[in-house]
């Protein structure tokens, strides 16, 4: 992957993700701001010392390749005349049960001379202190399907630019629930949410250990946990690093952004200036009627719900990935409101109110009503009509989109057992 040369002065995501590797490998370049400034710079030239690279304080091709494999989160390594694993797991501060994880049907006592291993680094996988860009979404999908291969990975589809919507799969049973995040791209926090759901799942399920008491090869034979971490990755892109130039909608974007304020600050919508979560034909008329009233009449940052219903590639994908599986119940991951909101019109599907007030007492949010102006042409409300089963919006977090990074442990932690409880339920 090309990464931008970084160096005294750089600023944005890309510095972030340098910061934040750097700490958890052992350097202190000081706090993850995004801004490299001299204590990164001292980080970095220790960091090309120790990895006999000129030490000139540069993130340029080379150090970035250095870097890479600790980014994905393993090496690919050789077998050399008298390896062990013990050695080999010890050299990369990792464990034995790691290797053999990541190297199914590995066998310890005959290791071949030449053969090459995947070898996971002692550190996790998924960045929760970061802007987590659809870069590094992507990195992380594949550094979690390299040490734990039995997670099933895919796509369910390409957004307008072409960007992977992802899914991953937990389980083989045949109980199937689906989690999915950043309909809007201000929201982006709910992608690293699910991706570290993910990790801490395969971790817990590969060493046979529980999770906040549950017992998630229980859970892996029982269900199957299907995630789409990035519903609108083109969104997340605009948000996180602003429009590109090389973007076909530059021009529009700038043109439909009239609020004054940055991309950063009001963007929910994909890169054609629709708002995915307005998208679904469950009542879409009535959500096209509003918009005047919110003072939408085109393309912009939030609210407008699109030509047509399913007019967007990322909700045609989600669409036809719902109707191609048989969920049990669904999950829309949102921010901001520490609500879970259950219903669509009048329709109650069986245990639909008592499951939300069971996922209310594992998080400590409230289960509410949906306020109008987001009561209409969403992803839950489309599955609530269309199979009448439980389809849950969980906002989580508090404060204004997008919310900072710092709220991620608490996030986490009030979100866990509500996906270790939808799959049993």
């Amino acid at each position: 992957m090309d990464m931008e040369t970084l160096r005294l002065g750089s600023r944005g995501p890309d510095v972030k993700l340098l910061q934040s590797l750097l700490r958890r490998i052992g350097y202190n370049p000081g706090p993850v701001d995004g801004i490299f400034g001299s204590q990164t710079r001292q980080a970095v030239i220790a960091f090309q010392r120790d990895n006999g690279l000129v030490p000139d304080g540069v993130v340029g091709p080379a150090t970035w390749g250095i870097l890479e494999k600790f980014l994905r989160g393993y090496d690919n390594y050789t077998i050399r005349p008298g390896d062990t694993l013990f050695d080999i797991a010890r050299r990369y501060y990792t464990t034995v049960n790691a290797i053999l994880t990541a190297n199914p049907g590995l066998n310890p006592l005959n290791l071949m001379i030449g053969d090459t291993i995947v070898v996971p680094y002692g550190i996790d996988v998924v960045f929760t202190d970061i802007d987590y860009t659809y870069d590094v979404l992507e990195r992380d999908v594949a550094g979690l399907k390299a040490r734990y291969p039995f997670i099933e990975v895919g796509t369910i589809g390409r957004s307008v630019l072409g960007r992977n919507l992802y899914y991953l799969r937990l389980g083989r049973g045949p109980n199937e629930v689906f989690y999915n995040g950043a309909h809007h791209a201000l929201e982006w926090i709910t992608t690293p949410l699910l991706m570290k759901f993910a990790e801490n799942f395969a971790r817990a399920y590969s060493t046979g250990s529980t999770l906040r008491g549950y017992n998630p090869r229980e859970i892996w034979e029982r269900s199957s946990i299907y995630i789409v971490p990035m519903v609108n990755p083109d969104g997340v892109e605009i948000v996180l690093r602003g429009p590109s130039p090389d973007n076909p909608f530059y021009n529009d974007l700038l043109r439909w952004n009239d609020t004054g304020r940055p991309f950063s600050e009001v963007w929910n919508a994909n890169t054609r200036g629709v708002d995915l979560n307005r998208n679904y034909p469950a009542s879409w008329e009535e959500a096209k009627a509003q918009e005047a009233a919110l003072g939408v009449d085109g393309p912009g940052p939030t609210r407008y719900g699109g030509p047509s219903p399913l007019s967007e590639p990322e909700t045609q994908a989600m669409v036809n990935f719902t109707r191609r599986r048989n969920f049990r119940l669904v999950i829309a991951y949102h921010s901001q409101g520490r609500v879970i909101y259950w219903l669509y019109k009048n329709i109650v599907p069986p245990q639909a109110l008592e499951i939300a007030e069971l996922f209310a007492r594992a998080s400590g949010y409230e289960v509410s009503y949906t306020p109008a102006e987001a009561a209409y042409a969403g992803y839950k409300d489309w599955f609530v009509e269309e199979f009448r089963r439980p389809g849950y919006t969980i906002e989580v977090g508090i404060g204004r989109n997008p919310l900072p990074i710092s709220q991620f442990n608490t996030i986490y932690n009030n979100n866990e057992e509500i996906m270790l409880l939808a799959p049993l339920v």
